[in-house]
């Protein structure tokens, strides 16, 4: 019985020392946030970066809108009509990161927090032919906007906070140690939990790696979505055309030219043996 006196206040110094040694790795683990969207030469799009004792990340360059259909009273204030709000991403947007081995977070406000977007990127593994190999993706999208704020929103019915989310979202799928880059539009769609709305997230010009960044404020190689990739095929594809069409002109050419010489070159024999007596 005394002996367990003894050693209970032991333990009790060990937790609070390893308390103690938790939160002093969570002060030095420190997180900054930037906002260089101000840097963008594309007033649509904005740059968010994420850094950890002072190394870059996360990094997100994108263009971002959301539609967003709500109801106003009709003139007879008895109808129901349905508006759609428009709602782009701010450049002078708020935002807050997180960054970890196998999962890493965005988060961006603005309009004085009316809008907020939060962002979810996981890192795995998957078991292929070629032996383990990891990707990343972004497996989940929250979009929280207020529809009693005027700028967007008129007189829209029920005025409040409202959240939609993503439902098994995989999307942006990159190679580990790869940044995503798609300049191409595409669409995510949000519902509501109970399934009543449905906003349309459009993004567009869009590099992002939220993992594995080796060099500062630097994106490693890009992957890049198939919409770009099908897009400069077809762009390049009547040049390479083009270019075997002019060869193989150039070569028929050169080989006319090349037998046109030498059959001009040469000794024609007569075929009448009576005009042998000519030559010589």
């Amino acid at each position: 019985m005394d002996h367990r006196r003894r050693t209970a206040p032991g333990i009790l110094r060990l937790q609070v020392v390893f308390l103690l040694f938790h939160t002093i790795a969570q002060i030095m683990a420190e997180q900054e946030v930037e906002n260089l969207s101000g840097l963008s030469t594309n007033p649509e799009k904005d740059i968010f970066v994420v850094r950890e004792n002072g190394t870059t990340c996360l990094m997100a360059e994108f263009a971002a809108k959301f539609i967003v259909p709500y109801d106003v009273w009709a003139s007879n204030y008895v109808d129901l009509i349905t508006e759609q709000a428009d709602i782009p991403l701010s450049r002078g947007a708020e935002m807050k990161g997180r960054c970890g081995h196998n999962e890493s977070e965005l988060q961006v406000f603005w309009v004085d927090k009316a809008y907020a977007l939060k962002m979810l990127f996981v890192k795995e593994g998957h078991n292929t032919s070629k032996g383990l190999e990891a990707s990343w993706r972004l497996s989940k999208v929250q979009f929280v906007y207020d529809s009693s704020e005027r700028t967007y929103f008129k007189d829209a019915v029920n005025p409040g906070k409202h959240t939609v989310s993503s439902h098994h979202l995989s999307a942006l799928v990159t190679p580990a140690g790869k940044s995503y880059e798609c300049q191409a539009q595409q669409t995510i769609s949000l519902t509501s939990s109970d399934h009543q709305k449905t906003v349309a997230m459009l993004l567009s010009s869009v590099h992002i790696q939220p993992f594995d960044i080796i060099s500062d404020f630097v994106f490693s190689e890009e992957h890049k979505c198939p919409v770009d990739e099908r897009e400069q095929l077809e762009e390049t594809l009547p040049l390479i055309l083009g270019l075997i069409l002019g060869l193989g002109i150039v070569i028929t050419l050169t080989i006319y030219h090349i037998h046109h010489k030498l059959t001009a070159n040469q000794v024609q024999i007569p075929r009448d043996r009576s005009q042998y007596k000519h030559m010589g």
